[in-house]
Order: C-alpha cells, then structure tokens, then sequence
C-alpha cells in the first residue's frame, strides 16, 4: 500500500556533509519489490574502531548473531545493510545467508570477513537469498562516494514515510570533529539495547573500548526512551564508527575530559534519530513526550512513563485528542512501581488536570482538549514518591496503524 508522509515529518531533511574516511553506495536489488533501493555499502578506506548495540529479543535476526561475534575485534571496513527481508527466524539458511554476505563484502573491500558488518530489516522468517544480490557488492563498493548520506538513509527504509539522518559538528581538543548519522524505523519499536536500525560515523580517532562506552551510555536516554507500538524487533542494532580522519587526538580512555563536548553531542544525535522514529511512527499524528517525576527511582521513573507510554488506551485517547486524564491514572496504577495515589498529580502542557490524588478542582476541559489538539503533547506526571526522573517518547495509536500492519507481508 502506497503511505502518505507523516504529518510529524521534518519539512526540511538534514543536509549531511561527507566524513572523512566513509564511502556509500545503494542499490535497487530486487530484495522484497522491483525497482526499490534496498541495498546499502558503507566502506571505510581503512579499519576503524566500531561499537555496538543489539536487541536482546531471545529471537535474533542471523546479522545480529554474526554482528555480536565480530564486535569483538573492535575493527570494521564495511558494513552491508538490506532492507526487505529481515533475515531472522530463518535458521541454517539464515546464518548461511550472512556469511555469503560476509564473504562477498570482504572480497570486494579486501578485508577479513571478521571485519564485515552487516543488518537486515523487514519481513521476518522469509529466507533471505544473498546470492541475487552478493555479486553487486564489488561493484557497489567500486563506485561508493561520500556524499549518499540521504540515499543510504532511503535504502534502508520499510514502511518509514521519510528518511532519518542528522549530523553534529564538534570540537576534541582544538580539533573539529564530525558526527553523522541515520536511522530507520517506523513500527516495531520498543528498544531493548538499540532501535530498529541506526548507524552512527565519526571522523573522531576513539579507540574501540572507548567508543563502546559511549554509545552504552547514550543508548539508555535516547534509543531505549521511545516506543511505537511496545514490540521490540528481532532486528534492533545500532553501530558506531569511528574512522580517526580529523586530525584530532586519539582518546583511549572514558573518563578523558576531551571527550566531554563529543559524548554531549553524541547523545544530542542519537536522540534527534529516536525522535524521528518516533514522528514516523506507523500512522501516527502526534508525538507524545511523557516526563515522570517524584518516583523512588529514575529506573522507576523510566518503567512508569513507559507504561503510560505503551497503553494502548491512552495512545487511542490521544489520537482522538480525548484529555482522557483516567487512562494516564490506570498506566501508572499498573506500572509495578511505587506511586502514593493521593500525591499524584498530572498535567497536559502546562494544564494540571489532576492534583491530591483528584480532579483539579480548577480543571478546564476546554483548556485541555485545546493541548491535546497539538501535534506535540508534552505529558508530566509526579509520582509523589522520591526524586526519581524520566522522559520517554512515543506516538498516538491510529487506525492507519492497524492497516499499514495489517497489508504488511502483502
């Protein structure tokens, strides 16, 4: 079925300046559709450090399972991604699949098979057949150029509306340093460690230790603070390249202080991409920040908003711009964590629409139902607990959604 682009959707899509030391290329390899890019190369003209994180589904997708062994060598030359088939629950084929993958990238970069990367999105338990487009990949790796940023964001789209892809300049040392990134991901996102599919570069010079802390670190408040829909994919994975190309300092350590401008930018990316999933989300028309306060714990804080975040009840409340404040009661009543009832108070914007465990009493349904008319409607609930703080984001619950899932393998 033919998708209008979300209404959430940036009017104007990031421009994306070369990195040094990245090539790209796409290709329209007959994956799923005819006449659809589905196919991306990232080269890298020399090994670099990578960091990863991947979905802790106890179902992983074959890439996934051969990314997790290669993490281990700290080093990358190239990263293979289709979407179309997510080339999970498939078995010895499966795995088969990857490493035919593997072999052809390694052969056409000139690398280890160990320093291949790859990821697959889409359809999942259909058996991928890398042999239709394996024989592409030298060619593809021949004729890479750094400025396909927004193609390569395109490439790996599946039911997204619009590319996603950002990009960050900063300084390490009195060096400046450049971040860019994409990210795909419109339905099935409930991260677990990453989000549907993102890829990070840098021309930074970290050392692969480092590198992995970072993104750790800023997974949590970004990748991990969103959901569409509560389901977590088999696919989720999230890589960071650093490629050493700027000239900058070469960081070997965490705690470094040159580091602290690129971790704030770093994470300040990250959730610029999570937000644009969020804004895609599968039929959505309004995206939902929910804040929770006064819990006993931010982990605690973290597990409320998502339970508000993920009913279903208040998702349809917002999609039909009801201020239907009781559903945001029963989310938090069920969310497993402390909350004394009678402190609890929420608000819509900036309209409190319950204090002391009751309804307003200056409550004006007028003045809410106006917030909730937004395209952006910022939820605070306090907890009256502790000093515990989350913000987590999602999206309204539409009828497109159940039609865009319920065409999806047609």
């Amino acid at each position: 079925m033919t998708q209008k682009v979300s209404p959430l959707a940036p009017s104007i899509l990031t421009t994306t300046p070369p990195l040094d030391g990245v090539r790209i290329a796409t290709a329209a390899a007959g994956i799923k559709y005819k006449g659809r890019t589905d196919l991306l190369v990232m080269c890298f003209d020399e090994p670099v450090s990578v960091a990863g994180v991947f979905t802790r589904s106890l179902c992983p997708s074959a890439p996934v399972d051969f990314c997790r062994r290669n993490l281990e060598g700290g080093k990358a030359r190239v990263l293979v991604v289709n979407s179309g088939n997510a080339n999970a629950f498939t078995g010895k084929k499966g795995s088969e699949a990857a490493e035919l993958t593997a072999q052809a990238a390694a052969r056409a970069v000139g690398c280890l098979p160990s320093e291949v990367f790859l990821a697959s999105t889409g359809v999942i338990g259909e058996p991928l057949n890398a042999s239709a487009f394996a024989h592409v990949l030298d060619g593809m790796v021949g004729e890479a150029q750094a400025d396909r940023w927004e193609s390569a964001a395109r490439a790996i789209m599946t039911t997204d509306t619009y590319p996603k892809l950002t990009t960050r300049a900063v300084k390490i040392g009195d060096t400046d340093v450049a971040i860019n990134g994409i990210a795909k991901g419109a339905g099935m996102i409930a991260p677990d460690m990453a989000t549907m599919l993102s890829f990070i570069c840098t021309d930074a010079d970290i050392a692969p230790e480092v590198l992995q802390s970072l993104l750790s670190k800023s997974t949590g408040p970004t990748f991990n603070s969103i959901t569409v829909d509560s389901d977590t994919s088999t696919s989720d994975t999230v890589l960071l390249f650093a490629t050493g190309r700027s000239g900058a300092p070469r960081i070997t350590e965490a705690s470094d202080k040159r580091l602290r401008a690129f971790r704030k930018a770093l994470e300040s990316l990250m959730r610029e991409l999570a937000l644009q999933i969020v804004r895609d989300g599968e039929g959505a028309t309004k995206l939902v920040e929910i804040t929770v306060t006064g819990a006993a714990s931010n982990r605690a804080a973290k597990r409320i908003a998502m339970s508000i975040a993920n009913s279903p009840l208040v998702k349809t409340a917002v999609a039909g711009e009801d201020a239907n404040w009781g559903r945001i009661v029963m989310a938090v009543g069920k969310a497993g964590e402390k909350a004394l009832r009678d402190r609890l108070e929420i608000r819509f914007g900036d309209v409190r629409v319950a204090v002391h465990g009751e309804r307003d009493p200056d409550y004006s349904e007028a003045a809410a139902s106006e917030v909730m008319k937004r395209p952006e409607i910022p939820v605070k609930v306090d907890v009256g607990v502790g000093k515990g703080r989350a913000t987590v984001w999602t999206c309204d619950l539409t009828r497109e959604y159940v039609a865009i899932n319920g065409d999806y393998r047609s």
